[in-house]
C-alpha cells in the first residue's frame, strides 16, 4: 500500500535526480503514485528554478527533478536550489545513462549493465602542464565520502545476497516499465526495448572510428592513437566507415546473452550490477585510449557528467545505466535502454532502503488528519451536510465552512 500523500514538503526525504528527458521519462514509468497530478500543492522556495514531480515509489514519498542542462554546474545549482525547498532531504539519486568501463574488478560490463557509485571521482579537476594533466587529489581538492547511513546501504547492497535481490528486482521493475511504456500513446512498446546482443560491440581500444577505405581525407594520415580525424567521421556510423569487426573484443557474458535470446528467453536482457568508483567530469569521454588511461589511474569503472556537481551539496548515490563503453565507437541506440535498467534498479535500491521513524510519523501524522477531518464531517447531522456556496475554488490558503454549525475544512 502507497504512504499518504504528505502534508508539506517536510514529508518528503527522497529526491531523484535526471539530466534528460528520456531518463525523466524512465523514471516515471516506476512511480506508483502521483502527488501533483491535479495541481501543485507543494510549491518551492523563493529563487528555487527546479520544477519538481512529488509522488511515491514504493514506501517512500519522493520528489523528482530533471535539470536544465548536462553538466556538474548545472548539477550542483539545481542540487543547491531543491534543498532550499526541501529541506529534510535524506538521500539523493542521481539517475540516468553512463559510459562503462568494459572490463575491471567486477568482471565484464556489457551494454544496459547498471553502475552504483561507492565514490566519486572529478577527474577533470586539476593542472594542464606542458606535457601532461596532474589532477588534484589532496584531501582538501577530493569529494567527500558519502555519510553513514548511505555506506551502511552500500554495505548492504554490495554483498552477494544484496547484488542478486538487486538484479533480481531490477529485472523484475524492468519489465514493469517495459509494460508501462507499452499502454503509453507517445512512448510505445519499443522505447525502452532490449536493442540485443548484436548491437553490443567493444571494439580494442586502439582501434580508431575513422574512414577505413581508401578517402581523400586526412583519415588516411591516421595511424597512431592520437592522430586526427575528419570531422564528418566523427558523425558517421562504423557500418558507414566500414570499421573492421575483426578487431571487435570477444566477451564470454555476451555470448551467454546471445544463447538465451536464441532461446527467446527474457533473461537475455536482465542487466548485471556494478558497485565502484565512478568518473565525473564535463568532457563527454570518446576514447578508448584516453579512458583505459583514467581507469588505470583512478580505478574507476564508470564515466558520467553530474555526479560531482550533486555529490557534495546533498547525500547522494549515482545509479546510472551504461550505455556506451566512452570510446570513439559510441552511439546512442543504448541510451534508451540504459536509462530503462538505471531507472528500474533505483526502484529496487529504494526498495532496501529503510524508513525512518520520521518518515513513518510523518505518514501516520498525515494520515491522522485525514481521518480527523472525514470524523468531524460524518459527525454533523445530515441535513447540515449541505455546503453553503457551490462553486470551484482556484485560490489557496482557503477555509470554508460545511455547515453552519462549525465544522471547517482546509483546501490547498
Amino acid at each position: 500500500m502507497p504512504p499518504s500523500p504528505p502534508s508539506d514538503r517536510g514529508g518528503f526525504g527522497i529526491a531523484l535526480i535526471c539530466a534528460l528527458p528520456t531518463e525523466y521519462d524512465a523514471v516515471s514509468l516506476l512511480f506508483d503514485e502521483f502527488w501533483d497530478d491535479d495541481d501543485d500543492k507543494y510549491g518551492k522556495a523563493d529563487g528555487d528554478p527546479n520544477h519538481y514531480t512529488m509522488g511515491c515509489i514504493g514506501n517512500h514519498n519522493v520528489v523528482l527533478a530533471l535539470l536544465p542542462h548536462m553538466g556538474k554546474v548545472n548539477a550542483a545549482s539545481a542540487a543547491a536550489s531543491m534543498k532550499s525547498s526541501y529541506h529534510f532531504l535524506r538521500l539523493a539519486l542521481l539517475v540516468g545513462i553512463c559510459g562503462g568501463v568494459p572490463t575491471g574488478e567486477n568482471g565484464e560490463v556489457l551494454l544496459g549493465d547498471v553502475i552504483i557509485s561507492s565514490s566519486v571521482v572529478q577527474y577533470d579537476f586539476g593542472r594542464q602542464y606542458p606535457g601532461k594533466f596532474e589532477r588534484k587529489d589532496t584531501v582538501a581538492d577530493n569529494l567527500g565520502r558519502p555519510n553513514k547511513d548511505i555506506r551502511s546501504l552500500l554495505g548492504l547492497l554490495g554483498t552477494h545476497r544484496g547484488i542478486e535481490r538487486l538484479e533480481e528486482r531490477t529485472a523484475r521493475y524492468l519489465e514493469e516499465l517495459q509494460a508501462e511504456a507499452a499502454k503509453k500513446k507517445r512512448i510505445g512498446k519499443d522505447k525502452y526495448k532490449y536493442p540485443g546482443t548484436a548491437q553490443d560491440k567493444l571494439f580494442e581500444p586502439s582501434y580508431r572510428h575513422k574512414h577505413h577505405v581508401a578517402a581523400n581525407c586526412i583519415c588516411r594520415e591516421c595511424t597512431g592513437d592520437m592522430d586526427p580525424i575528419c570531422d564528418p567521421a566523427t558523425k558517421l556510423s562504423c557500418a558507414e566507415l566500414k570499421c573492421d569487426e575483426n578487431h571487435i573484443v570477444r566477451r564470454d557474458r555476451l555470448a551467454e546473452k546471445e544463447l538465451l535470446e536464441k532461446k527467446s528467453d527474457p533473461a537475455a536482457q536482465e542487466p548485471a550490477v556494478h558497485i565502484g568508483a565512478i568518473a565525473s567530469g564535463d568532457t563527454v569521454f570518446k576514447s578508448g585510449v584516453h579512458r583505459d588511461r583514467i581507469v588505470k589511474q583512478e580505478n574507476v569503472i564508470a564515466f558520467e557528467m553530474e555526479g560531482a556537481g550533486v555529490w557534495d551539496e546533498v547525500p547522494c548515490i549515482v545509479v546510472k545505466g551504461v550505455c556506451d563503453y566512452a570510446d570513439c565507437h559510441k552511439h546512442k541506440d543504448w541510451q534508451n535502454f540504459a536509462a530503462a535498467t538505471a531507472a528500474a534498479a533505483a526502484k529496487a535500491v529504494l526498495g532496501r532502503y529503510t524508513q525512518t521513524d520520521s518518515d513513518k510519523s510523518n505518514a501516520a501524522r498525515t494520515a491522522a488528519l485525514e481521518d480527523e477531518h472525514v470524523s468531524k464531517h460524518k459527525a454533523l447531522p445530515e441535513s447540515t451536510w449541505n455546503p453553503v456556496f457551490n462553486g470551484e475554488i482556484k485560490g489557496r490558503n482557503v477555509i470554508a465552512g460545511s455547515s453552519l454549525t462549525g465544522g471547517n475544512f482546509t483546501f490547498g
